[in-house]
């Protein structure tokens, strides 16, 4: 009989450097020995299971069963039994467990029993619970729902775990989802590498994935790891090796996924399609990369972890049940990119010399949206920039209000490393050397602090330096569409110097509140008018009494007004002049123009960093 201990459990070696490493203050592990009546009620309630354990050459895997809630349930002394549907012919965990069992023979562990980790999910609720312990027995069967149950890949299986040791988790990240079992009908595409590309498409919409790990081969644990859709990077993938990465955000600080590779760098993953029950299993070395190091493997990021492929399945309907999403996780912070994908300038990375920007004027032009002026503590430090690039600004000192496991008040904030990246508005030489402006909307949390300074503080920041490399590029003849929403006008104001304004045509969607905006645009460069085109949104007898007199202005500059939103009709009047558009607006906009564009090449700036 494997031994339930009931000592309490301490951090193992691996855990302790993490939490050292990453500068945790002491205290005591909370996990429970065997399973304790919060673990037994989660996992009665739960409609999935992921499973780990390690294959003959001592590499993990990982697999995910679902069912209704119940097909896990304990049957006292911390013993649990699953039974449920699965995939017996592709799923390696399945595999490892029973290997070549006829149906209806019983496999019974010796001795202490194989190694075996678990966690226990109901998505709809944001539950889970961790289960660490040994296989006691198991048995594969055929299934009751179809006839041709074993024909179809599919088999009943039933499993008894006996747990040593269980920990209840935290809600965050979990995107939450409706699961309803489904019969798998599993077909093997692929097992060798590179990973192909539906395997590619699947990582790329993933919002979850889980892994198991291991301390050695003492004991293992399975947990998820969550985010938005593609918050996992394929960082190669080719005939040599695929890696794949991914940030880790901010948790309960006990470290015991990393505390595991940190003592035995590898880790079985399943990625999971919960639309069509395709199934992606992987093993993997891993590799940790925390501190300085780790922004230059994923932006934004301190902690990232390193997926280098050993092997992989590649299964369709491979998984016993479909999930319909609900609702994602308030707590997921903004995708994280290579740096190949979308670098973050950071002026510091190869400079010891720390540089400042210094907030010097502000110029409110519209009820949110205003004109900051800073000063550059170092600028041959900083470097310059060229028109239609950004500015990196770092606000953690003014902002972080440090670690804390739960903020359900602003949940956004647990993982913000508040840096912000704003489009540089003003043109080189426009200002001195030292200075540049940025004209932002007050949108967040930091453009909510920047519009309450005082100029009098003299407020610092980091300046972190300057990319991207939205050019406007003219040619010698034609006409250049741009098409700005609201504050998405910014790109083009740092480069109107640059342009012939008789061959630019400027389509401008805008709220009636931003018309501010407008008239200061025009008023610094007057010859614009006659080339811009402004649609006007919400205006009513409700709009600023001042509305009417701010568009007559505009019309003596000879800009076009329209009282109403940008429609199809408004573009294709423009599409055969003009091979190559600018656009700079929101997501609902831009999907609209690119649908109106066919044929067109279109560059344009969607902001996320």
């Amino acid at each position: 009989m494997v031994p339930i201990h009931t000592a309490p459990i301490r951090f193992h070696e691996g855990e302790k450097q993490m939490r050292s490493l990453l500068r945790v203050p002491d205290g005591d592990n909370p996990t429970s020995p065997g399973l304790s009546p919060y673990a037994r009620r989660v996992l009665h309630i739960s409609s999935l299971l992921a499973i780990g354990t390690l294959d003959a050459e001592g590499r993990p895997w990982t697999t995910l069963l679902g069912g209704e809630p119940g097909f896990a349930r304990s049957l006292g002394q911390s013993i649990i039994v699953v039974k449920t549907l699965v995939d017996r012919t592709f799923d390696p965990v399945i595999g490892i467990l029973l290997g070549d069992k006829k149906d209806g023979e019983v496999h019974e562990e010796k001795g202490d029993g194989r190694l075996v980790s678990a966690l226990g999910i109901h998505l709809a609720t944001r539950g889970r619970v961790k289960l660490s312990g040994k296989m006691v027995a198991g048995a594969l069967g055929y299934h009751t729902r179809e006839a041709d149950a074993d024909e179809s890949g599919a088999a009943e299986v039933q499993l008894v775990f006996a747990i040593q040791q269980s920990l209840g988790n935290c809600p965050k990240y979990l995107n939450q989802k409706q699961i309803v079992p489904s019969l798998p009908e599993p077909l093997l595409l692929s097992d060798t590498l590179p990973l192909p590309e539906p395997a590619l498409r699947l990582i790329a919409k993933a919002d979850m994935f889980f892994l198991s790990s291991s301390n050695h081969e003492s004991n293992m644990g399975t947990n998820h790891r969550g985010g938005q859709p593609g918050f996992v990077r394929v960082a190669k993938n080719n005939a040599f090796e695929s890696v794949l990465v991914y940030p880790e955000l901010s948790g309960n600080r006990l470290y015991q996924t990393l505390g595991n590779l940190y003592t035995t760098p590898q880790a079985g993953l399943i990625f999971p399609d919960f639309d069509s029950g395709d199934a992606l299993y992987l093993t993997t070395t891993t590799e940790i990369v925390l501190g300085k190091e780790a922004p230059t493997v994923l932006s934004r990021s301190n902690l990232v972890v390193k997926l280098h492929v050993l092997a992989a399945r590649f299964v369709k309907n491979s998984l016993s049940f479909r999930g319909d999403n609900l609702e994602r996780s308030p707590y997921n912070p903004p995708v994280r990119y290579l740096p190949a994908e979308k670098a973050i300038a950071d002026a510091q990375t190869n400079n010891s010399k720390v540089v400042h920007a210094k907030f010097l004027a502000r110029d409110r032009l519209a009820p949110t949206i205003a004109r900051f002026r800073f000063s550059i503590s170092d600028s041959e430090a900083s470097g310059r920039w060229t028109p239609g690039q950004y500015v990196a600004l770092a606000f953690e000192d003014e902002l972080s209000v440090g670690y804390s496991h739960m903020r359900d008040d602003d949940p956004k904030s647990l993982n913000d490393d508040f840096v912000r990246t704003f489009t540089v508005s003003s043109s080189p030489g426009e200002l001195p050397e030292d200075e540049f402006e940025i004209t932002i909307r007050n949108v967040g949390t930091v453009t909510n602090f920047l519009f309450r300074q005082n100029v009098r503080t003299g407020l610092e920041v980091p300046l972190k330096g300057f990319g991207g490399s939205f050019t406007i590029q003219q040619g010698s003849k034609g006409m250049v569409p741009f098409v700005a929403g609201g504050i998405g006008i910014t790109p083009l104001l740092a480069q109107l110097h640059t342009l012939d304004l008789a061959r630019v045509q400027l389509f401008w969607a805008i709220n009636v509140h931003d018309i501010g905006l407008v008239i200061d645009t025009i008023e610094r460069c007057p010859e614009l008018g006659a080339s811009t085109r402004i649609f006007i949104s919400r205006l009513s007898e409700q709009s600023p009494p001042e509305s009417n007199l701010q568009i007559q202005m505009l019309e003596v500059y000879g800009v076009h007004i329209a009282t109403r939103r940008m429609v199809a009709s408004d573009v294709e009047g423009h599409r055969d002049g003009s091979s190559i558009w600018y656009l700079c607006t929101g997501g609902t906009l831009r999907e609209s123009l690119l649908a109106w564009l066919p044929g067109k090449t279109t560059v344009y700036e969607d902001f996320d960093y």
